[in-house]
C-alpha cells in the first residue's frame, strides 16, 4: 500500500508540473512556387516566465488559411509562421483573463505563448452543440470576411444575383448563405462534384464544378441579365470572365487570389478598365483585420444565425500540431470542404 501511495504521489506531482517547453513552426526560407516542407522547421523552445499582467496560452485549435501563403513574403525569414488560433489560458497573472478562458489570438503556428492580453479576443459561450473551433471559421475571421465583403462592399438587394468563387471554402460558403438570408439568387463555383452537392445542401440556387463546365456559358445561362454582385476568392482568368458577365452597376468584393499565389512568373492580367467604366462597376479589395473593432458585432450576429439554423458549416479537421504543414498544403490541392483547422 505504501509503495502504491508513493507512486500515486509521484504521478500527481508529475501531472502538476508546469509547462516549460513549447513547439513552433519557423519560416526557414521564403516560399518559391508551391510551399515545400523544407521551407519550414518544427522546433522546440523554452517558454518565457508568466509575469504580472500576462497569461500563458495553450493552443487548442489552429487555423490554416490561403492568405498565409502570400503574406509570409512580407516578413523576414526566422519568424514563427503567421496565423490565428484558439487558445486556452492555463496560467494567469492577469485578472481580465482567468485560467480556463478561451480566446482567439494571432500567435501563429505555436503550441504555447505568453501574452499581456493585448489583441486577445474572448470567445463567448456558444449554443449547445456548436464546436469551439467555429471561432476560426463561421463565427470567426473567415465568417466576418464573408460578412463585410458581401454586406458592406457588395450591398446586395433581395432578388439580385450573387456569384461566389471558391464557394465551398471557409469564406465562400458563408458568403453564399448570408446572400440567401438577404433574399438573393446565389451561384457558387467549387472544384469537385462533392463540393457542388454540399453547396446545394447549403441552399445555393446554382452550383457548378468549375473544372468541368464552361464558366462563361454557365454564367450566361444562370444569370442571363448579368451578375449584380461577385465575391472573388480566386482572381485570375476566372475573375475576368465573371467581370465580363457583370450587370450594369454591379459590385465586386476582392477577397483573395488563390489561383495565382504559387505562380513563379509575374501574373499578367487582361485589361478590364473599359469593362469597369462602361458597366459602371464598383470593385474593392479589403483586409478584414482593418475592421477588427466590428468583430464582436459580427460574432453575435453569426452565433444567432447558427442557432437559428441559417448558417450551416463544415470543417476539415487535421489532428496533431506536427501536421500543420500538411493541412496548409491541402488548401492548394482542394482537400478541404469548409474551414480547415488543426486540432492540437
Amino acid at each position: 500500500m505504501r509503495i502504491r501511495s508513493v507512486l500515486c504521489c509521484a504521478v500527481n506531482s508529475f501531472l502538476k508540473m508546469p509547462t516549460t517547453k513549447g513547439k513552433k513552426w519557423v519560416l526557414k526560407q521564403h516560399f518559391q512556387g508551391m510551399p515545400k516542407r523544407s521551407d519550414m522547421d518544427l522546433v522546440e523552445f523554452d517558454l518565457p516566465a508568466v509575469t504580472d499582467g500576462t497569461v500563458l496560452l495553450e493552443a487548442v485549435y489552429l487555423s490554416v488559411d490561403p492568405y498565409m501563403r502570400p503574406y509570409t513574403a512580407r516578413f523576414p525569414v526566422g519568424i514563427t509562421m503567421i496565423g490565428e488560433q484558439i487558445a486556452r489560458v492555463i496560467e494567469s497573472k492577469n485578472d481580465k483573463f482567468p485560467v480556463g478562458t478561451n480566446v482567439c489570438t494571432r500567435a501563429g503556428w505555436v503550441t504555447h505563448s505568453v501574452s499581456d492580453g493585448e489583441g486577445l479576443i474572448k470567445i463567448p459561450p456558444y449554443p449547445a452543440g456548436v464546436p469551439l473551433s467555429l471561432a476560426l471559421g463561421t463565427i470567426g475571421m473567415p465568417g466576418f470576411t464573408a460578412n463585410y465583403g458581401l454586406v458592406d462592399i457588395c450591398n446586395p438587394k433581395a432578388g439580385e444575383v450573387v456569384v461566389v468563387s471558391g464557394a465551398a471554402g471557409a469564406v465562400g460558403s458563408v458568403v453564399g448563405q448570408i446572400a440567401k438570408i438577404l433574399g438573393c439568387k446565389v451561384i457558387g463555383y467549387a472544384g469537385s462534384d462533392a463540393k457542388v452537392a454540399w453547396l446545394k445542401e447549403l441552399g445555393f440556387d446554382e452550383a457548378f464544378n468549375y473544372k468541368t463546365v464552361d464558366l462563361d456559358a454557365t454564367l450566361k445561362s444562370a444569370a442571363p441579365n448579368g451578375v449584380d454582385c461577385y465575391f472573388d476568392n480566386v482572381g485570375g482568368q476566372f475573375a475576368t470572365t465573371v467581370l465580363n458577365n457583370m450587370a450594369r452597376f454591379g459590385r465586386i468584393a476582392c477577397c483573395g487570389a488563390i489561383s495565382s499565389y504559387n505562380d513563379t512568373a509575374p501574373v499578367k492580367f487582361p485589361a478590364v478598365h473599359g469593362t469597369i467604366v462602361f458597366k459602371e462597376l464598383k470593385m474593392q479589395g479589403f483586409i478584414i483585420s482593418t475592421y477588427a473593432n466590428r468583430w464582436p458585432e459580427w460574432m453575435k450576429q453569426h452565433i444567432g444565425w447558427v442557432k437559428e439554423g441559417k448558417l450551416k458549416y463544415s470543417e476539415h479537421v487535421t489532428d496533431g500540431f506536427e501536421n500543420m504543414f500538411d493541412a496548409f498544403m491541402g488548401l492548394f490541392t482542394g482537400a478541404n470542404t469548409g474551414k480547415a483547422v488543426v486540432k492540437v
